[in-house]
């Protein structure tokens, strides 16, 4: 099984930015604590961040027949781009949007996430464990998936007995 993490722009700054907004932790050492989640599992991972709208969209159509389900932080884009909520409903894996800080508290204009309609679920104001919920999130929902597909073959194959 294969997970891939898509972040968004200005993530690559965790650590230095409005850390009174998304705490001290840097993006690196979030995906450190996400290897150690999908090693546990026995999942492989994938990392990617860029600052360009057109590169995630890019991502996101490459994750298709490459992995399994996506943990995607659009950061300002969830908010803005149509292009990268077309992306995800085009590939159509399993994918949960995390946000670290609370979107529903904070300014009017990120109440609205343009991609979270696309996504299986939305994760926010968790802080960087925001994060490892994501992954459990996915880790369950692909299971279930895996659980539901081994059923439907069990199924056919007593019918067809």
């Amino acid at each position: 099984m294969k997970i891939v993490v898509i972040q968004g722009p200005n993530l690559n700054m965790l650590g230095h930015r409005e850390t009174n907004i998304y705490g001290p932790m840097k993006l690196e050492e979030i995906h450190t604590q996400m290897e150690a989640v999908a090693k546990e599992n026995g999942t492989e991972i994938e990392f990617f961040q860029s600052n360009l709208e057109g590169e995630i969209v890019d991502k996101i159509q490459e994750a298709l027949g490459d992995a399994d389900g996506i943990v995607i932080n659009p950061a300002a884009y969830s908010h803005t781009s149509i292009a990268i909520r077309d992306a995800i409903a085009a590939v159509g894996l399993p994918t949960v949007e995390v946000h670290i800080s609370n979107i529903y508290r904070r300014e009017e204009f990120r109440a609205n996430s343009m991609t979270a309609p696309a996504c299986t679920g939305i994760i926010s104001g968790f802080g960087p464990f925001g994060y490892h919920l994501g992954m459990i999130s996915l880790l369950q929902i692909l299971g279930e998936m895996e659980a539901m597909k081994r059923a439907q073959e069990e199924q056919a194959k007593t019918q067809s007995n």
